[in-house]
Parts: C-alpha cells; structure tokens; sequence
C-alpha cells in the first residue's frame, strides 16, 4: 500500500507537467502559424503591388494607343484625299 499514496500524489503533478507541456506547445504553434500568416500577408502585398503595376502599365498603353490612333486617322484621311 506504500506505493498508493505516491501514486496518488503524483497524479496532479503530471497533470500540471501535462498542462504546462500544453501550454508550452499552443504557444510554439500559435508563433509559427502568426510568422506563416505574417509571411503570406507579405506574399500578397507584393503580388497585389505588381498586379497594380501591370494594370496600370495597360491602361498607360491603351490611351497611347488611343492618342496615336486619334492622331493617324487625320493624316490617313487627308493622304487618301490628297
């Protein structure tokens, strides 16, 4: 019966190692998935700051495009009436 009572006894001290190990792994898994959310943010920003360049790139060539055209049917025109 000597080995009852320090069974007993050591029962909440492994619940409170179990607990402080929990705690102790939630807190490593809650940095590692703030340090891949962080890193993904940072993917994204840069991926929505190049879309955004391209965009704007396109837009830029669309009215040069418009201007040039603007610009080559006059001169079209009065080569074919001249």
């Amino acid at each position: 019966m000597a080995g009852a009572p320090s069974v007993s006894c050591s029962v909440p001290s492994y619940r409170s190692d179990l607990r402080e190990l929990n705690e102790l792994n939630f807190a490593r898994f809650d940095a590692k998935l703030e340090q891949r959310f962080a890193q993904f943010e940072l993917k994204e920003d840069q991926r929505m700051a190049a879309l955004e360049a391209r965009m704007e790139r396109r837009a830029r060539a669309r009215w040069l495009f418009a201007a040039w055209a603007s610009l080559m049917i006059p001169i079209i025109g009065l080569w074919f009436r001249g």
